[in-house]
């Protein structure tokens, strides 16, 4: 069992001072929708969250890198065809290129299927001179003026709108989308320098090339070279979504709505919901560290989320900007590593359980 699941429960946050939460209406009719949630099938199944797990293990020894890539706010308008074909795209195109320059298996980890919600400085805004409900995503409300009182019936559309980009993308995967054998059918629209587009098809030949001679010598039917592995992420916002996505297997309670979740900046309070929430859960967790993020309190916050210190199971993702980040992260990286945390890295300077939230797929 986690050890900071101790004295924990899936509704033991209830207690702790919570921040941006929706304001519903309506009380039954939250608890309806939460309850046609928590009756669904599960998105994701526990074993391929500790699968991931396994990953950035390795991850934080150096020995892979973890790719996370995708939206910063999806919508449900997103959940179409083409729109999960070109986040799949990329994400592979990115994941060969690093596969290829850096010689380690890379973790690819989609922020797709599942981030709907939006954190906000303020509970209201100014539109053409009226105060309304802040847009907090479309799992909350709409982002039209008339559709700005939070809803509960979204969290249902929600759960479906990640079941279909979910099951799509799976499809995709097992249906050859990322076959080795076929790179040249996939789109380099999304490379806007013609010098970055060449040398990137030259990546590609040249693993044609490898695999031809490869395949020439007898050896085929490699799976590795047909499918890869995909998994999903987003923030644990609302969390009477997430609890209701909670389940038990044997001793241990897995969010199933996702392989992986992450806490914002905003919601990081020692003493808050969310890290009570997030400490009692078997999924990799997340910290999004921004340009206030102290080294002491990034250890502390580290080290109640995982007191047992397993490897893989916390990643930091840095929010700190192109011209802070060279100055902020080192001080964040060194007291993590003076703490003896395995999120570090296995060789000093080579950081691989950090990422940057900069790193996304809609980056050119």
């Amino acid at each position: 069992m986690n050890d900071a699941a101790a004295n924990w429960t899936p509704d033991s946050w209830r207690d702790k001072p919570i921040v941006q939460q929706p304001k519903y209406a309506d009380a039954l009719a939250l608890n309806t929708a939460l309850d046609a949630v928590r009756s669904m099938p599960p998105l994701v199944n526990h074993g391929e969250v500790d699968a991931l797990r396994a990953h950035l293990a390795k991850a934080a020894r150096g020995e892979a890198f973890l790719l996370q890539g995708g939206d910063c706010a999806e919508r449900f308008a997103d959940c179409r065809k083409a729109a999960i074909e070109a986040k799949l795209k990329i994400l592979l195109q990115m994941s060969l290129v690093l596969t290829w320059g850096a010689r380690i298996p890379v973790i690819r980890v989609g922020r797709m299927a599942g981030q709907y919600a939006k954190p906000r400085s303020s509970d209201t805004e100014i539109a053409d001179g009226h105060e309304l409900p802040s847009y907090r995503g479309d799992i909350v409300n709409g982002i039209q003026k008339s559709a700005r009182d939070p809803d509960p019936e979204r969290l249902i559309s929600a759960y479906h709108h990640s079941a279909a980009t979910l099951n799509y993308a799976r499809a995709l995967v097992d249906g050859g989308f990322a076959d080795l054998h076929h790179p040249h059918h996939w789109d380099l629209g999304f490379v806007r320098s013609s010098a970055n587009r060449a040398a990137y098809e030259d990546i590609v030949d040249r693993i044609r090339d490898a695999i031809d001679f490869v395949e020439s010598t007898g050896v085929r039917g490699t799976a590795a070279l047909k499918t890869v592995e995909l998994f999903c992420s987003h923030e644990g916002l609302l969390l009477d979504y997430e609890g209701a996505l909670t389940e038990p297997v044997g001793e241990r309670w897995y969010n199933l709505g996702a392989h992986f979740l992450w806490i914002g900046d905003r919601t990081r309070q020692l003493d808050g919901a969310h890290v009570e929430y997030f400490r009692g859960l078997e999924n990799p967790i997340g910290i999004k560290a921004g340009p206030s993020m102290a080294p002491a309190d990034l250890v502390e916050l580290i080290t109640t989320l995982e007191p047992a210190n397993r490897p893989g199971r916390i990643t930091v993702i840095t929010r700190l900007g192109a011209g802070r980040i060279a100055e902020a992260l080192p001080p964040l990286v060194q007291a993590v590593q003076a703490a003896g945390r395995t999120i570090g890295p296995a060789k000093p300077g080579r950081p691989k359980a950090f990422t940057s939230d900069k790193a996304r797929s809609e980056r050119r």
